[in-house]
Order: C-alpha cells, then sequence, then structure tokens
C-alpha cells in the first residue's frame, strides 16, 4: 500500500504562482510513476503531469507545459508540483495519484486532494 497526502493548495491570483506537495509513505519502493490530475466543477478529471520514480523523467500536459514543473525530493519521498504564472481556467481540485511497477502504468493510489482557486 502506497498513502499519499497533498498540501500546498490556496488562493492566488492570476499570474502568480503556488508550490503543491505530495508526500508518499507505505511501499513507495513499488511506485513506478506518480501524477498530478485536477478536476474543475463539472469537468472530469484530467491529466496534469507525472514523473518517474526511478529517472525522474516528466510529462505534461499541453495546458501547463511551461508553466508547471513536476520534481522529486528523494530524501522526504515527496513530489512537488510548481505552478507558475496561474490562470483562472486552473482552478481545480488537484490530486496526486500513484502508479506502481507492473500495473501499466495505471494509477491506483490517490490522495485527498487539494483546492486550487485562481482569481482573474
Amino acid at each position: 500500500q502506497v498513502q499519499l497526502a497533498e498540501s500546498g493548495g490556496g488562493l492566488v491570483q492570476a499570474g502568480g504562482s503556488l508550490r503543491l506537495s505530495c508526500a508518499a509513505s507505505g511501499l513507495t519502493f513499488s511506485i513506478y510513476r506518480m501524477g498530478w490530475f485536477r478536476q474543475a466543477p463539472g469537468k472530469e478529471r484530467m491529466f496534469v503531469g507525472s514523473i518517474n520514480w526511478s529517472d525522474v523523467t516528466t510529462s505534461y500536459a499541453d495546458s501547463v507545459k511551461g508553466r508547471f514543473t513536476i520534481s522529486r525530493d528523494n530524501a522526504k519521498n515527496t513530489v512537488d508540483l510548481q505552478m507558475n504564472s496561474l490562470k483562472p481556467e486552473d482552478t481545480a481540485v488537484y490530486y496526486c495519484a500513484v502508479a506502481k511497477w507492473g500495473t501499466g502504468g495505471r494509477y491506483d493510489y490517490w490522495g485527498q486532494g487539494t483546492q486550487v482557486t485562481v482569481s482573474s
């Protein structure tokens, strides 16, 4: 089992920045990839970006590419999502999730989510 806990959400003005953090605990050696997703009211959950646990290769949705950066802190077993140049359309609940080795990249573990609100 892997437990995830997000932190760092809040209210920010358009053009501002926020940094979200996801702390992983439990069987962290089994993590293949950690992803960030978001869900806005009335919309489906969408992929934001991901980082491979072993080689820290990252991937981003086109809508956030160049504005958001995912990084990993090995010592703390945390993955951060640095969000710059925020737009009102970035408003959503942000979730981190984990895909374990051997699952083909399927995200089986999810955090509780943290609210990000960007005012215009």
